[in-house]
């Protein structure tokens, strides 16, 4: 079974840069088998997103064509984002998830858009909820779960239009009435909300 894995992989290593511009789909069964598609069968809920096409890739994507799930980082950030989501009473696994899916925990990270820094803060929003030095960690983080906490309120707790508005903007998610038609946004919030579930389960 093993050197059936090994010749799986490489043949998806091989044929990678051929399936650049698909989605990627997979998952493993009882059997260890590994399952790959860039269609996965409608409703199938056991096929995960593991390789976004170039054309719609989010910032903050990684992707992982060994495994099916993104790799955690607990520990990074930790006292900081325990006592900024403790202030705003925002859950602090959905601040590090959003951390994660934005960033990768670079403080240094910029976007094509202009966003900085760990929760990728454009700097009208900076602006807007008083951070002076959007490169610094503090300020960022708190600028960002300021954001989150204004967002929660404004959709009335639903944590998937919170995170589809951080992605967004509040305006495009009141303009749809829920989640944007954005390949970018879909993908986005379904990629926090893993890492949110993951997040808080952890030990």
């Amino acid at each position: 079974m093993k050197g059936m894995l090994s010749i799986l992989a490489l043949g998806i290593c091989a044929t990678w840069s051929g399936i650049a511009a698909a989605d990627i789909y997979a998952y493993t069964d009882a059997n260890g088998v590994r399952h790959i598609t860039n269609v996965p069968p409608p409703g199938d809920s056991r096929y995960q997103l593991i390789y976004k096409s170039r054309y719609t890739k989010p910032k903050g994507w990684v992707d992982s064509p060994s495994a099916a799930y993104w790799r955690l980082n607990p520990s990074a950030f930790d006292d900081l984002i325990r006592s900024t989501a403790s202030q705003h009473g925002i859950d602090p696994s959905l601040v590090r998830a959003v951390m994660h899916a934005e960033s990768g925990f670079n403080p240094q990270a910029v976007s094509p858009k202009g966003a900085v820094g760990l929760m990728q803060l454009m700097p009208a929003t900076a602006s807007r909820f008083g951070v002076s030095n959007i490169y610094d960690p503090l300020e960022n983080v708190r600028g960002g779960v300021a954001y989150l906490r204004f967002l929660l309120d404004l959709f009335n707790g639903d944590v998937r239009l919170a995170v589809a508005a951080y992605n967004a903007g509040e305006e495009a998610v009141k303009k749809f009435g829920g989640i944007p038609p954005y390949d970018e946004t879909i993908t986005y919030v379904a990629r926090v909300m893993n890492l949110h579930g993951r997040y808080r389960a952890q030990p």
